[in-house]
């Protein structure tokens, strides 16, 4: 275990299973929030969450490479430990757990944790072998923490969604609790993705949020079919020159299934690029005539 003015770090998993069980044993209940790291205020506000219901936070920061594709940003994409680590502690974590690639995966892995049908939609499209490297890390980052509760965001709602039934199919002694996304005052949902965002595309970047409006208010207003909801979110995302789509989607909260007609609890989504940043967005809506 290496120590720091603001938090404790600890690089292995044996470690990790040594300090949750010890707080176990003594009758008490541990949160995990998984994390890329170069966290921000809507990670802050995970940790709050874990904080506020169980007697020990984790904060597990690892870049995971298997949910990165050829071309796309592993590389790059920003790490700052220390920076973390002062953030975690000021949100209410306890223990920071940073392992190492070669501490997760000791040899190349062979074995994948495999959602089938939901990883193949809508994000999973675009990004095809992502999800499957997801749940193939939160299992093996479950299996490590053991029984618990861990948080994710709704920022990242399919994620959210194929974890969950992940962890039904697998019988995994951890309960998914889902947080609401954290938002700046002009709507654009919270990401570490954002820094890549110039001074022009950041306001234009809105446009995610207010795609996600105009789906809410033709559902709102009474209308029963998808096309006219993904429609009126796509024209808006065309109206801003600087964001191209990658899609608009409507589809039920829990299944990820596109209805015929739309009633109950739904979901919308939109992701769309903005230069180098791809980002994504969603909101729930009620589906059912008021």
């Amino acid at each position: 275990m290496t120590g720091g003015t603001d938090i404790a770090v600890v690089e292995r998993a044996a470690e990790l299973w040594q300090h949750v069980e010890g707080v176990r044993r003594a009758g008490g209940s541990v949160g995990l929030v998984p994390t890329m790291g170069y966290l921000h205020e809507g990670h802050q506000s995970l940790v709050a969450c874990s904080a506020a219901d169980n007697d020990v936070t984790v904060v597990s920061i690892f870049v995971n490479p298997l949910q990165f594709a050829e071309g796309e940003d592993y590389g790059t994409y920003p790490r700052d430990l220390d920076r973390d680590r002062e953030l975690c502690a000021a949100a209410g974590a306890d223990l920071v757990f940073a392992p190492s690639t070669e501490e997760m995966y000791p040899q190349a892995p062979i074995t994948s944790v495999v959602v089938q049908g939901l990883n193949s939609i809508l994000e999973g499209r675009y990004r095809p072998t992502h999800f499957d490297g997801v749940t193939t890390v939160v299992a093996k980052l479950f299996s490590m923490l053991g029984p618990g509760r861990a948080y994710f965001g709704e920022k990242d709602y399919q994620q959210l969604a194929i974890v969950r039934r992940m962890t039904a199919d697998l019988s995994l002694p951890v309960e998914v609790v889902g947080c609401p996304t954290l938002r700046a005052p002009d709507g654009l949902a919270l990401s570490s993705r954002n820094v890549y965002l110039t001074p022009e595309e950041r306001p234009a970047a809105t446009v995610l949020w207010r795609s996600l409006q105009a789906g809410r208010d033709v559902v709102t207003a009474g209308s029963r079919d998808p096309d006219e909801v993904e429609a009126a979110m796509a024209a808006v995302v065309a109206a801003e020159p600087l964001a191209t789509a990658d899609y608009t989607a409507v589809v039920d909260a829990t299944t990820l299934a596109r209805p015929e007609v739309l009633a109950g609890e739904l979901r919308l989504l939109v992701a769309a690029r903005l230069g180098r940043a791809r980002l994504i967005d969603n909101l729930g809506v009620d589906g059912d005539p008021a």
